[in-house]
Formats: structure tokens, C-alpha cells, sequence
């Protein structure tokens, strides 16, 4: 019986648009910007940034490095997080529906300190909640040290949380990372390009 529903962000919750941080990038200078940047996951200093390997600070230094001298924190801060459309009202919404008809809300993001205190937090208080008002948990590749699909980072969801694999439906945009869940024993929903979280909800 599912009782948890665990989410991922990107992709699910809230929509991306990797090109738009590629260009935000590629007119700060950054040599080569489409090599950072996966559609599931990114490489290099950006990945150390999510997998908690580095900190804010150790980012923005490694980009220093390769950036135009003049080019500030703030604009590396304010480009990163280009990649972040926003939340549409419906999945917020349907967030509060579903806690409210029982089931246990999780979010399970490889995301990076820069986004999670900056755009994605405002993005969760636009109906003047909080993270916390949505979730009964909450999971970040960089506080775990690990990312999907690295099986490390579901098993430390799981034992965190508080939470059993086989009564747990897990959602994600990434098959690789669905994959990875899936062996743990979780239930899983590959969330496709152009369907809602909530087409792949278990049968009321």
C-alpha cells in the first residue's frame, strides 16, 4: 500500500529550461557553457556544487577561474538559477490536496545551496506557505552529499525520512533515476515530458 509519495523538483514540481542557463552563462563568458550542462544532471564544478562535494564558496572560486575578472558573485548566482522557470499554481495546489487526502508528501532534489535558498524557495512561498508547509520531509543532493541516480542518496532518503521503500512511490523526469529507486524497491513513476505528477497517482 503506498502511503509516501516522494518527489523529485526539477522537471516534476517545478519546470527548467536548461537552454535559458546555457545562455545566461554563454554572455558571462563561460567558455564551452553547453558542456556544464546535462538534462538530467550537470558536470564539472556545477555537479560539486549539487552533490555537496564543494561550497558556495569553492563554486563561485572555481568559476572565478575561467570567468571574465570582472564578472561578480551575484552574476554567477543570477545565471545559475536561470535554469528555474517556476511552479505552475496547479502542482502546488495539488501538493496541498494530497496531503490533505492522507498521504505523506517527500521531496528528494539534487539541487545545489544556490537555488534552494534563492529561486526555489521563493518559488515555493508564492502562495505565502513554506517548503515546509508542503513536505512532510525533505532531501537535497548537496546536505547528502550523494546525487541520483547514486543508490547512496535513496538509501540515506529512505533511512532520514524515516520511510519504507515498498510502501513509497517515487517520481521523477529521469529514467535513469527512476531505475536506480526502483532496485531499492521503491514503486516508481517516470514523469514524461508534457504529463502532470498527478497522471501517474495510484488508483483511487
Amino acid at each position: 500500500m503506498i502511503r509516501n509519495l516522494l518527489f523529485d523538483l526539477g522537471g516534476v514540481i517545478i519546470d527548467i529550461r536548461r537552454a535559458d542557463c546555457v545562455e545566461a552563462f554563454a554572455r558571462l563568458g563561460l567558455p564551452d557553457p553547453e558542456s556544464h550542462f546535462g538534462e538530467y544532471a550537470q558536470t564539472g564544478i556545477f555537479m560539486a556544487i549539487e552533490d555537496g562535494s564543494v561550497d558556495v564558496d569553492g563554486f563561485h572560486a572555481a568559476l572565478h577561474k575561467i570567468l571574465p575578472p570582472d564578472v561578480t558573485d551575484e552574476q554567477i548566482d543570477e545565471a545559475f538559477q536561470k535554469f528555474i522557470v517556476g511552479i505552475p499554481a496547479r502542482r502546488l495546489e495539488a501538493l496541498r490536496r494530497l496531503r490533505a487526502q492522507g498521504y505523506r508528501l517527500y521531496l528528494l532534489s539534487n539541487t545545489n545551496p544556490i537555488m534552494w535558498d534563492g529561486v526555489i524557495k521563493r518559488e515555493f512561498a508564492k502562495e505565502g506557505m513554506r517548503r515546509e508547509d508542503y513536505f512532510d520531509g525533505m532531501v537535497t543532493s548537496f546536505e547528502a552529499k550523494a546525487a541520483k541516480p547514486d543508490e547512496k542518496i535513496f538509501r540515506y532518503t529512505a533511512e532520514t525520512l524515516g520511510i519504507k521503500p515498498e510502501e513509497t512511490l517515487f517520481f521523477d523526469d529521469s529514467m535513469a533515476n527512476v531505475e536506480a529507486a526502483s532496485h531499492l524497491g521503491f514503486a516508481t513513476a517516470h514523469v514524461r515530458p508534457g504529463t502532470e505528477f498527478t497522471d501517474y497517482l495510484p488508483a483511487q
